[in-house]
Protein backbone atom coordinates (compact mmCIF):
# COMPACT_ATOMS: atom_id res chain seq x y z
CA UNK A 1 0.00 0.00 0.00
CA UNK A 2 1.57 3.27 -1.05
CA UNK A 3 1.51 6.34 1.17
CA UNK A 4 0.33 9.60 -0.32
CA UNK A 5 0.90 13.05 1.04
CA UNK A 6 -2.88 13.19 1.55
CA UNK A 7 -3.85 12.43 5.16
CA UNK A 8 -6.19 9.40 5.09
CA UNK A 9 -7.72 10.41 8.41
CA UNK A 10 -9.25 13.39 6.65
CA UNK A 11 -11.55 10.95 4.86
CA UNK A 12 -13.28 10.16 8.13
CA UNK A 13 -14.17 13.62 9.37
CA UNK A 14 -17.61 13.56 10.89
CA UNK A 15 -19.33 15.86 13.26
CA UNK A 16 -21.51 14.47 16.00
CA UNK A 17 -24.59 16.36 17.09
CA UNK A 18 -26.05 15.41 20.45
CA UNK A 19 -29.55 16.55 21.26
CA UNK A 20 -29.99 16.90 25.02
CA UNK A 21 -33.69 16.04 24.72
CA UNK A 22 -32.85 12.63 23.28
CA UNK A 23 -29.64 11.71 25.08
CA UNK A 24 -29.91 8.08 23.92
CA UNK A 25 -29.44 8.94 20.27
CA UNK A 26 -26.98 10.89 18.21
CA UNK A 27 -26.73 11.84 14.57
CA UNK A 28 -23.52 11.65 12.62
CA UNK A 29 -23.30 13.98 9.66
CA UNK A 30 -20.49 14.40 7.13
CA UNK A 31 -18.26 17.40 7.61
CA UNK A 32 -19.42 20.53 5.90
CA UNK A 33 -16.49 20.75 3.49
CA UNK A 34 -16.92 18.82 0.21
CA UNK A 35 -14.21 16.34 -0.72
CA UNK A 36 -11.67 17.40 -3.27
CA UNK A 37 -10.91 15.34 -6.40
CA UNK A 38 -7.62 14.27 -4.79
CA UNK A 39 -9.51 12.90 -1.78
CA UNK A 40 -11.93 11.08 -4.06
CA UNK A 41 -9.01 9.54 -5.97
CA UNK A 42 -7.46 8.46 -2.68
CA UNK A 43 -10.71 6.81 -1.62
CA UNK A 44 -10.89 4.95 -4.91
CA UNK A 45 -7.27 3.73 -4.59
CA UNK A 46 -7.82 2.56 -1.02
CA UNK A 47 -11.01 0.74 -1.98
CA UNK A 48 -9.23 -0.92 -4.92
CA UNK A 49 -6.47 -2.11 -2.59
CA UNK A 50 -9.04 -3.43 -0.11
CA UNK A 51 -10.81 -5.27 -2.92
CA UNK A 52 -7.56 -6.79 -4.18
CA UNK A 53 -6.65 -7.88 -0.66
CA UNK A 54 -10.04 -9.52 -0.23
CA UNK A 55 -9.68 -11.33 -3.55
CA UNK A 56 -6.30 -12.68 -2.43
CA UNK A 57 -7.77 -13.79 0.90
CA UNK A 58 -10.52 -15.67 -0.93
CA UNK A 59 -7.93 -17.39 -3.12
CA UNK A 60 -5.91 -18.40 -0.06
CA UNK A 61 -9.02 -19.70 1.72
CA UNK A 62 -9.94 -21.75 -1.34
CA UNK A 63 -6.42 -23.24 -1.43
CA UNK A 64 -6.60 -24.06 2.28
CA UNK A 65 -9.99 -25.69 1.81
CA UNK A 66 -8.69 -27.84 -1.03
CA UNK A 67 -5.71 -28.91 1.08
CA UNK A 68 -7.92 -29.84 4.00
CA UNK A 69 -10.31 -31.77 1.77
CA UNK A 70 -7.42 -33.69 0.23
CA UNK A 71 -6.08 -34.55 3.68
CA UNK A 72 -9.50 -35.70 4.84
CA UNK A 73 -9.99 -37.84 1.72
CA UNK A 74 -6.57 -39.41 2.23
CA UNK A 75 -7.35 -40.17 5.88
CA UNK A 76 -10.73 -41.66 4.95
CA UNK A 77 -9.07 -43.85 2.31
CA UNK A 78 -6.44 -45.02 4.80
CA UNK A 79 -9.11 -45.88 7.35
CA UNK A 80 -11.12 -47.76 4.74
CA UNK A 81 -8.03 -49.73 3.68
CA UNK A 82 -7.31 -50.56 7.33
CA UNK A 83 -10.88 -51.74 7.83
CA UNK A 84 -10.67 -53.93 4.73
CA UNK A 85 -7.33 -55.38 5.86
CA UNK A 86 -8.63 -56.03 9.39
CA UNK A 87 -12.34 -56.86 9.04
CA UNK A 88 -12.59 -58.87 12.26
CA UNK A 89 -10.83 -56.19 14.30
CA UNK A 90 -13.05 -53.49 12.72
CA UNK A 91 -16.11 -55.54 13.71
CA UNK A 92 -14.75 -55.93 17.24
CA UNK A 93 -14.16 -52.18 17.43
CA UNK A 94 -17.78 -51.63 16.40
CA UNK A 95 -19.04 -53.99 19.09
CA UNK A 96 -16.81 -52.37 21.71
CA UNK A 97 -18.00 -48.89 20.69
CA UNK A 98 -21.62 -50.02 21.05
CA UNK A 99 -20.95 -51.42 24.53
CA UNK A 100 -18.98 -48.35 25.61
CA UNK A 101 -21.74 -46.13 24.24
CA UNK A 102 -24.11 -47.78 26.71
CA UNK A 103 -21.54 -47.33 29.49
CA UNK A 104 -21.23 -43.66 28.53
CA UNK A 105 -25.01 -43.19 28.61
CA UNK A 106 -25.16 -44.72 32.09
CA UNK A 107 -22.22 -42.57 33.20
CA UNK A 108 -23.99 -39.46 31.88
CA UNK A 109 -27.13 -40.41 33.84
CA UNK A 110 -25.05 -40.72 37.01
CA UNK A 111 -23.32 -37.44 36.32
CA UNK A 112 -26.53 -35.50 35.62
CA UNK A 113 -28.15 -36.94 38.76
CA UNK A 114 -25.14 -35.72 40.73
CA UNK A 115 -25.50 -32.24 39.19
CA UNK A 116 -29.22 -32.10 39.96
CA UNK A 117 -28.63 -33.20 43.55
CA UNK A 118 -25.66 -30.88 44.24
CA UNK A 119 -26.22 -27.90 41.91
CA UNK A 120 -26.85 -25.42 44.74
CA UNK A 121 -23.76 -26.61 46.60
CA UNK A 122 -21.71 -26.32 43.39
CA UNK A 123 -22.85 -22.72 42.98
CA UNK A 124 -22.05 -21.89 46.58
CA UNK A 125 -18.78 -23.77 46.99
CA UNK A 126 -15.88 -23.94 44.61
CA UNK A 127 -14.63 -26.99 46.53
CA UNK A 128 -17.79 -28.97 45.70
CA UNK A 129 -17.54 -27.97 42.04
CA UNK A 130 -13.86 -28.95 41.88
CA UNK A 131 -14.65 -32.30 43.49
CA UNK A 132 -17.33 -32.90 40.86
CA UNK A 133 -15.02 -31.98 37.99
CA UNK A 134 -12.21 -34.11 39.42
CA UNK A 135 -14.56 -37.04 39.84
CA UNK A 136 -16.27 -36.99 36.45
CA UNK A 137 -14.10 -34.89 34.12
CA UNK A 138 -11.08 -37.14 33.43
CA UNK A 139 -13.20 -40.27 32.99
CA UNK A 140 -15.55 -38.51 30.60
CA UNK A 141 -12.66 -37.08 28.58
CA UNK A 142 -10.90 -40.45 28.33
CA UNK A 143 -14.10 -42.30 27.55
CA UNK A 144 -14.91 -39.83 24.76
CA UNK A 145 -11.41 -40.25 23.31
CA UNK A 146 -11.69 -44.03 23.34
CA UNK A 147 -15.13 -43.92 21.75
CA UNK A 148 -13.84 -41.62 19.03
CA UNK A 149 -10.98 -43.97 18.15
CA UNK A 150 -13.24 -47.02 18.20
CA UNK A 151 -15.81 -45.20 16.09
CA UNK A 152 -13.25 -44.32 13.44
CA UNK A 153 -11.82 -47.82 13.29
CA UNK A 154 -15.10 -49.69 13.48
CA UNK A 155 -17.21 -51.22 10.79
CA UNK A 156 -20.71 -52.43 11.55
CA UNK A 157 -21.15 -56.12 10.92
CA UNK A 158 -22.34 -56.90 7.44
CA UNK A 159 -25.75 -58.53 7.38
CA UNK A 160 -25.86 -62.05 6.01
CA UNK A 161 -26.83 -62.26 2.35
CA UNK A 162 -30.53 -62.70 1.79
CA UNK A 163 -31.56 -65.96 0.31
CA UNK A 164 -34.23 -65.90 -2.40
CA UNK A 165 -37.57 -67.39 -1.39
Amino acid sequence: MSHDSQDPSSLYRYSVTVNPATADSYQAAPAASPQSPEQNALVVRVLQQVLETQRRQVELLEEMSKQMQATQRQRANELQQWKQANPQLAKSCWEASQALGQVQADYLRTMTTEVEFNSEDMLASEFVLNEFVDRFGPRMAHLNSILQVLGQLSSPPTPPPKTPK
